[in-house]
C-alpha cells in the first residue's frame, strides 16, 4: 500500500519509529493471533508459556474460604510478525516498554479461575513490563494482586493441613487455538523471605489440564470446546503453638479446676455451686471465641469434639455434686453386707427405688411363704435378706414390731444363712421364723443391721467378720464417692486424652 511506511534501513530507526512500522495495520493486526503452520500447511496453535514468582502468601481466612497472594506473573510467546533480526541487523538488545507497548500488542487473554478480585500493583505504567526479541518472541511480565478461594478441609482443624491453588486458564482460544504450557525450569519460585504466620509451607507443584466447556458453561463466554488450563498448588501445614497455648492448655486447666470441687466438702452447696458453674462459663466463652473464626461447615471437626468432651467433663463433676449432696442430705444410715464398691453403690439408690427392686427379687421365692401366714391379708410389699448366721446370732430372738410382722422362712445348715421376709400389711405387722437348726433367739431383729453389742472401737472390716454386716452414715458413702471421684475424673481424662491424641497425630 502506498501509505504502508518500509522496514529498509531500520538500524537508523529509534526503537518507537521501528516499532509503528512493525505493528501498523497495513501489516501487522492486534485482534489476530500470531500465523504459524507446518511444513504440511497446517495452521499451529499458539504455545504460551507462564512462570510465576511468589513475593508474599497472606495466611488462609477461613471464614471466607480464601487466600491472597502477591505474585510476579510471566508469559512468554512467539509473534513472527514482530521479528526485527532481518530488518534491523545491528539491534541485538530487546525492545522493552510498558502497558503502551503492550496494548498496541496481541495478547493471550488469560484469566485466574478461582480469583475473588485481583488488581495489578502499584501504578499500570511501572508494574507492566514488556519485551520484544529480534526473533519475534514477546515476554509480558505483571506484578498482581488476587484473592483467590481456597476450599478448606477442617475436618482436623486445627491440625489440619490445606491445599490451595490457584488456576490459569485461556479465555477466548481453545486448544486448537491456544495452549498453555509452565516453563520447563522452575515454573513457580518463591521468595526467600516470604514466611506465613499460622502456616508453614511444605511443598508446592504444577499441573497443566484442558477444561472441557459445553454450553450450560458460562466461564468461557458460553462457547463450546476444550480449553487449556494451568494450575499450581500449595501444600500448607498449619501451626498449632497458637492453638495449644489459648485454647488446649486453658482448657485442660479449666477441666482440672473444676475436680476441686470434690476436695470440698458435699453439704457447702455455695462454693461447689460457684466453682462447677463458674467454670462450665469460662470453658463455653473460650469455646465460642474459636468457633467465630471458622465457617459454619456440616461435618464435625476435632476442636468440636475436643470442647464437647471437656464440657462432658466439667458438666459431669457438676453432676457428681449434686448426687453427693443428695446422699449426705439423708437421715438413716444405711447397713452394708459388704464393704465393697458394689454394696456401697448399690446403697446409693433412692430408697423407694431400692425398697421395688428388692421386691421384685424376693416375690418369686416369698410370695408362697406369705400367703401360708395370712391367706385374707392383702401384703403390701416384703423383703427378703439372706443374713449368714454367726455365733453370735445364734441367741438372737425376734419380738414384735409395731405395724409390722417378719418371718423367717428358710435357714440351710450347710451355707449357715438365714432367710428374713420383712411381710406388711394395712393394720398389723409380725415377725416370724421357721427354722430347723435355729434355737430360740433373745435379741430383735431390728438390731440385726445396728450390730448394737458389737465394740464400739470396732473398725468396718471388724464389724464385718464379727457379724457379716457393716453400717455406713450418708456423709460416710458421700465423702466416699467424692474420693473415688478424685482418681476416677483424672483417669478417665487422660484415657480421652490418649484416644484424641492418638487420632490427631497417627490417623
Amino acid at each position: 500500500q502506498e501509505d504502508c511506511p518500509a522496514l529498509n534501513n531500520g538500524d537508523n530507526l529509534s526503537q518507537t519509529q521501528l516499532l509503528d512500522r512493525l505493528t501498523h495495520g497495513c501489516r501487522y493486526d492486534r485482534l489476530e493471533r500470531p500465523i504459524t503452520y507446518t511444513e504440511t500447511g497446517t495452521r499451529l496453535p499458539v504455545d504460551v508459556y507462564m512462570r510465576a514468582y511468589i513475593y508474599f502468601m497472606q495466611n488462609l481466612e477461613a471464614h471466607d474460604l480464601q487466600f491472597k497472594i502477591f505474585a510476579l506473573l510471566q508469559m512468554r510467546y512467539m509473534d513472527p510478525r514482530l521479528s526485527f533480526r532481518n530488518v534491523s541487523p545491528k539491534r541485538l538488545q530487546p525492545i522493552l516498554g510498558e502497558q503502551t507497548l503492550r496494548d498496541s500488542l496481541w495478547m493471550p487473554h488469560i484469566f485466574l479461575a478461582n480469583e475473588r478480585d485481583s488488581s495489578i500493583l502499584g501504578t499500570t505504567e511501572k508494574d507492566i513490563l514488556t519485551s520484544i526479541s529480534p526473533d519475534g518472541t514477546v515476554i509480558v511480565s505483571t506484578r498482581i494482586k488476587a484473592t483467590l478461594y481456597c476450599w478448606l478441609n477442617l475436618k482436623k482443624f486445627p491440625f489440619d493441613e490445606q491445599h490451595c491453588s490457584t488456576v490459569l486458564e485461556s479465555w477466548m482460544y481453545n486448544t486448537s487455538e491456544l495452549v498453555l504450557h509452565w516453563e520447563q525450569k522452575r515454573p513457580i519460585t518463591y521468595d526467600p523471605a516470604l514466611h506465613l504466620t499460622e502456616f508453614i509451607l511444605q511443598n508446592s507443584w504444577s499441573n497443566e489440564t484442558v477444561i472441557n466447556a459445553d454450553l450450560s458453561d458460562l466461564r468461557h463466554g458460553a462457547f463450546a470446546g476444550n480449553y487449556s488450563s494451568l494450575s499450581f498448588t500449595v501444600h500448607l501445614n498449619r501451626v498449632v503453638g497458637f492453638y495449644l497455648m489459648d485454647y488446649f492448655l486453658p482448657s485442660m486447666l479449666i477441666v482440672a479446676l473444676s475436680w476441686v470441687s470434690f476436695w470440698i466438702q458435699a453439704d457447702q452447696a455455695p462454693p461447689r455451686i460457684t466453682l462447677g458453674t463458674s467454670t462450665l462459663l469460662t470453658f463455653i466463652t473460650l469455646a465460642s471465641a474459636q468457633g467465630k473464626t471458622l465457617p459454619k461447615v456440616s461435618y464435625i471437626k476435632v476442636s468440636e469434639v475436643w470442647f464437647l468432651g471437656c464440657t462432658i467433663f466439667i458438666f459431669g463433676s457438676m453432676v457428681e455434686f449434686a448426687f453427693v449432696n443428695s446422699i449426705w442430705r439423708r437421715k438413716r444410715n444405711i447397713p452394708l453386707r459388704k464393704l465393697s464398691s458394689k454394696h456401697i453403690l448399690k446403697s446409693t439408690l433412692p430408697p423407694n427405688l431400692s425398697r421395688r427392686r428388692s421386691h421384685a427379687r424376693s416375690r418369686s421365692f416369698s410370695g408362697a411363704s406369705a400367703r401360708q401366714l395370712d391367706g385374707n391379708a392383702a401384703f403390701n410389699n416384703y423383703l427378703t435378706v439372706n443374713l449368714p448366721i454367726t455365733p453370735i446370732m445364734e441367741n438372737i430372738v425376734l419380738e414384735p414390731q409395731p405395724k409390722r410382722k417378719s418371718s423367717f422362712q428358710q435357714l440351710s445348715g450347710n451355707n449357715r444363712k438365714l432367710d428374713v421376709t420383712f411381710v406388711e400389711s394395712g393394720e398389723n405387722a409380725m415377725a416370724t421364723t421357721s427354722t430347723a437348726a435355729a434355737p430360740s433367739l433373745n435379741r430383735s431383729m431390728t438390731d440385726i443391721p445396728n450390730n448394737n453389742n458389737i465394740p464400739e472401737d470396732f473398725s468396718h472390716e471388724e464389724q464385718i467378720a464379727y457379724t457379716g454386716w457393716t453400717t455406713l452414715t450418708p456423709q460416710e458413702i458421700a465423702i466416699w464417692i467424692d474420693t473415688r471421684a478424685r482418681f476416677m475424673f483424672p483417669l478417665a481424662f487422660l484415657v480421652f486424652n490418649m484416644f484424641f491424641w492418638t487420632f490427631v497425630y497417627c490417623i
